[in-house]
């Protein structure tokens, strides 16, 4: 057979046959609005050639030379064997064609019939939705002379036929293997089907092919969802038992066995924990008894002996972190020393002296450098320097926890005998009004009775008043008593209250202390030293010496430390109270300090004698 090579509906025919997406000569698909040619070529069509495009000569002539070399009785070309969708090897359902190219059925041959492809300009043959594990079809339109052999030939081989149900109404169901069979079966929907060569209306059909909705189908597709579910929930317990930490090993039974296995483990640092473990399920289970209780006393001791080797261990963790902190502060410190050697180059590389001789590049980097290290060794600086408060402080706290606690033990001792005798004071008043009311009712019975007729009743009202005075002598005695335990207990209040002023006084002391210990690190110049024998030292002293006096001069009953201080901080900010009190305790001929009230109103006040003073030196 000769072919053409520039005719590209050839070529799209045979590509189709072979499985294959249309393209041209050059590569390029079919596209859509292609001229294609219909050809009939089957035995009752008189050989006859229906054209779509008489105007093109040329695919005439070509369409004629394919024609002379087809044999319609075997329904192949001379020396070429049939290509169709349904020879073994290749599947009814082609690969997947793009939506743009036009997909071209092909005349499918079978022994006892044809099946001849829809026309390709009709939309696709509408089905209905798809059941859930749908293994079944039905196949509508096919010829009254069709038997179930030839169904079975044209559907066999779309896949395993399990069963077939015909009815006499040209429809039947046929049920497969497998769910993708049904795809291939419903590739053949719109085909024309004719049996043999007849073109008898009986053996002639239209295949109408869609999904069924069928019992057995839906009953395997829930089985094995529900197998489905159970594999799913099978691989979720045993992620769930593999995530899950493993359980503690289960404790043996007691048995004097066992509790000497126990008791070696217990001996043995390394075994300490599990053996220790052991013995406390042993106790929480009930297994001490008269016959165990000296095997199990001895377990304990051997516990308790682990103590003194915890506490030696945490004191020895102890010490390396102290010295670990030590060694830090002394690298801290060397490295606050090296910054400070590093400022000093700055700081004479920025004098006149060598400035002059510097690039403007270079200054701009050696002060930019200097500000960037000044930095740095103010952190550091201020670290340290907090290391060294945070060791004060808990000195310092140490000491006011002791204080503390002894005062509060005494004042819960003297609180305690305070409501005692409370509470006896409320008993004998109690008493004495039970008394008053006794002689209230004897004093109406002996109105109405006269003295003399009942000299019993006399007696016994003056034993009631001799009693009475009694108890009198008593109530007054315990009163006095809680008199006195109330001063003591005020008396011991105002001493916690000075001894906390005292702390007060202290902290604000290390404090000062502390800021001047930092202002003298971070200042270039260090303070002019004056005469240790004058008692003021700088003009600044002088100053605030001439102010103070000038403030307490117009206040002739005195002022305490703390006016004082709130007059000067409205000058200056800096002044620290520690510091005005120093200078005014030195000062004695100028300045003198009274204590004035009583109890809880006690003060310490500072008055001005200089006028008393000037005559005395």
């Amino acid at each position: 057979m000769t072919l053409p090579m520039s005719d590209p509906t050839a070529w799209a025919t045979a590509m189709n046959n072979l499985g294959m997406a249309p393209l041209g000569i050059a590569g390029q698909p079919i596209l859509p609005g292609t001229e294609y040619i219909m050809i009939d070529l089957s035995a009752g069509s008189n050989n006859k050639i229906n054209w779509a495009m008489e105007d093109n000569q040329d695919m005439v002539n070509i369409i004629e030379t394919v024609y002379r070399d087809f044999d319609p009785a075997l329904g192949m070309m001379t020396g070429i064997p049939p290509i169709t969708p349904m020879m073994p090897g290749l599947g009814i359902v082609p690969p997947p064609i793009p939506p743009d190219m036009p997909v071209v059925k092909e005349i499918i041959h079978c022994k006892s019939c044809t099946l001849f492809p829809p026309n390709p300009n009709l939309p696709p043959p509408a089905t209905r939705e798809r059941p859930p594990g749908c293994k079944t079809v039905f196949v509508g339109g096919l010829p009254e002379n069709g038997t179930e052999q030839i169904i079975v030939e044209v559907f066999e081989q779309c896949g395993e036929i399990i069963a077939i149900r015909k009815s006499k109404k040209n429809f039947c169901h046929i049920r497969f293997a497998e769910e993708y069979m049904v795809d291939k079966a419903l590739y053949l929907s719109g085909y024309r089907i004719r049996l043999g060569s007849s073109t008898d209306k009986k053996d002639t059909g239209r295949l109408h092919v869609d999904f069924a909705q069928a019992r057995d189908d839906l009953y395997e597709w829930e089985c094995k969802q529900r197998m489905l579910a159970r594999e799913e929930r099978h691989r979720r317990r045993m992620e769930e038992e593999r995530l899950r930490p493993p359980s503690p090993p289960p404790v043996v039974h007691y048995s004097d066995h066992e509790c000497s296995i126990v008791a070696e483990k217990l001996k043995d640092d390394s075994k300490f924990s599990e053996a220790v473990q052991t013995l406390l399920t042993w106790i929480e289970r009930g297994e001490v008894n008269r016959r165990s209780a000296n095997n199990f006393y001895s377990m304990i001791q051997s516990a308790n002996s682990h103590v003194r080797r915890l506490v030696n261990e945490k004191a020895a963790h102890e010490k390396d972190m102290e010295e670990a902190k030590e060694k830090f502060k002394q690298a801290l410190s060397g490295i606050l020393i090296q910054f400070e050697q590093i400022v000093a180059v700055y700081h004479s590389a920025s004098k006149q002296k060598a400035w002059d001789h510097f690039t403007k590049a270079q200054r701009k980097n050696i002060s930019v450098w200097c500000k960037q290290a000044e930095e740095i060794r103010n952190i550091h600086n201020d670290e340290l320097m907090g290391i060294r408060r945070e060791e004060e402080m808990e000195m310092s706290d140490d000491e006011i926890e002791e204080t503390t606690e002894t005062k509060e033990t005494e004042e819960s001792a003297l609180v305690s005998q305070a409501e005692a005798l409370k509470e006896e004071n409320d008993s004998l008043r109690w008493q004495l009004d039970a008394y008053r009311n006794e002689v209230e009712l004897l004093k109406q019975e002996q109105g109405k009775v006269h003295r003399e007729d009942d000299p019993n009743k006399e007696q016994q009202l003056k034993l009631l008043q001799q009693a009475l005075q009694g108890m009198q002598q008593h109530l007054l005695k315990v009163q006095e008593e809680y008199k006195r335990k109330e001063a003591e207990l005020e008396k011991l209040k105002d001493d916690k209250l000075q001894v906390e002023k005292m702390l007060e006084n202290l902290k604000e002391k290390e404090s000062c202390a502390s800021r001047l210990c930092a202002s003298s690190q971070e200042s270039d110049y260090p303070l002019e030293k004056t005469m240790n024998s004058s008692p003021i030292k700088s003009e600044r002293e002088a100053l605030l010496v001439g102010i103070i006096s000038t403030f307490l001069h117009v206040h002739p009953f005195g002022a305490s430390i703390e006016y004082i201080c709130s007059y000067l901080h409205r000058l200056d900010n800096q002044i620290c109270t520690s510091d005005v009190e120093g200078l005014m305790s030195r000062l004695q001929h100028t300045f003198k300090q009274e204590m004035t009230g009583v109890g809880a109103s006690l003060e310490k006040r500072w008055k001005f004698c200089g006028f008393e003073g000037l005559k005395l030196t």
